[in-house]
């Protein structure tokens, strides 16, 4: 699920509280701050080398993520979306076929099902998690059904033992679309590593974000990563041999030096958003506002990494515009579910075919999660919430 939305207003500033507060979702110069010298000295290694295409330093980060998710394979490819079409691709999944995933995502999800000719065949989502409701998987599933297409949103992983043992009764692909979850966990195995195949991006608003698009595929199997390894680069295996009707899309070199760099400060990022988290938790709590929102659950054996923290709120759109108004930027992820999109129209879904994402889209609210985010920062933001809801109080009990 590879996000575009990185409207970041880190020019805002307002009062609260007698303070001036300009709070971003995500404060990326922050981060460049911290690791400054060791980006800029990957870079200049690259610019060197006058190698910027595949390489030494594309090599070194497929096996540096391999390593990190624990997988045998991983092949770097120029996005998160092209992650999911490759991987698609792999086994030859086309016209006639179909691809169950979930409606509440980015387009990306559904979008590489249907570029390949197959039919995207939404499932509901589970109110908690936002995840596809596994409980309701098996009844979306026909013989025409290859593959189903779980993702891990906000960083939290969907259900895979109860998506696993669908898949594996109906001999179907597991493509996990990952693209928000690098390090997340369930049952203490890493995401991506669950299924067949696991589909990473490394756009610049992800927990392991480049400074430009970029992506990545992990599996354990060897035919897979050989097929998407031939396919991203033309369909060649050898210079102007085309073995199979491939596109192109490899990992720039500079993209992949700087990203070897930011991995190795992924597991104390993830650590802070955890921390960031359980402080929201708190403050929601010392606030009295536990019964007036919804916050995200963790469920048990699962490894939550936050890319995003998503709050559940009646009046949610007031909401978003009154903590603007304060200098605190929201986002909202997703405002429409994709069967309700002008580009999926011909799949033939309507409004109330899937009542929980459509719900959700009209209540859920991202907040400022990022490792920089101070506990200062996290006070006005939840104070900024506290003084929304205490103008309505009736409206905002028993959530």
């Amino acid at each position: 699920m590879q996000s575009q939305e990185l409207n970041i207003t880190e020019g805002q500033a307002s009062q609260l509280n007698g303070k001036t507060s300009a709070i971003p979702l995500l404060d990326l110069k922050a981060q460049f701050a911290e690791i400054r010298e060791e980006v800029m000295a990957a870079v200049a290694r690259v610019m060197e080398s006058q190698h910027f295409v595949l390489g030494p330093e594309v090599t070194a980060l497929e096996k540096e993520i391999a390593a990190f998710v624990e997988c045998k394979f991983a092949v770097a490819c120029a996005s998160g979306s092209d992650a999911l079409l490759l991987s698609l691709m792999a086994r030859g999944i086309g016209t006639g076929d179909e691809v169950v995933t979930t409606p509440f995502t980015f387009g990306a999800t559904a979008g590489a099902i249907a570029r390949l000719g197959a039919r995207p065949v939404f499932v509901d989502i589970d109110p908690a998690t936002y995840n596809l409701d596994a409980a309701k998987l098996e009844a979306a599933i026909t013989p025409r059904t290859r593959s189903i297409m779980p993702v891990h949103l906000f960083g939290l992983s969907a259900d895979m033992s109860a998506i696993l043992k669908i898949a594996r009764r109906h001999n179907l692909l597991v493509v996990e679309d990952s693209a928000q979850a690098i390090g997340a966990k369930f049952d203490a195995t890493l995401v991506g590593g669950l299924g067949d195949v696991g589909c990473f991006s490394f756009f610049p608003s992800k927990n392991l974000g480049g400074s430009g698009d970029g992506g990545m595929v992990v599996t354990n199997d060897a035919e897979i990563a050989d097929a998407i390894k031939v396919l991203s680069l033309h369909g060649t295996r050898k210079k102007y041999r085309y073995e199979r009707l491939g596109m192109n899309s490899r990992l720039d070199a500079l993209q992949a030096a700087i990203l070897r760099v930011k991995l190795k400060h992924l597991p104390k990022w993830t650590a802070e958003r955890q921390r960031n988290a359980e402080r929201y938790g708190s403050l929601f709590g010392e606030y009295d506002l536990a019964d007036s929102i919804g916050l995200p659950v963790t469920p048990a054996g699962c490894v939550h990494v936050y890319n995003q923290y998503v709050i559940r709120v009646k009046r949610r759109d007031e909401l978003k515009v009154h903590l603007q108004n304060l200098g605190i930027a929201t986002e909202i992820y997703y405002p429409g579910p994709l069967h309700t999109q002008p580009a999926f129209e011909s799949l033939g879904y309507h409004a109330g075919d899937f009542p929980i994402s459509e719900v959700a889209s009209q209540e859920v609210l991202a907040l400022p999660i990022y490792p920089e985010l101070s506990a200062e920062q996290q006070r006005s933001v939840v104070e900024g919430i506290a003084s929304f809801v205490e103008r309505r109080p009736s409206e905002f009990k028993g959530w």
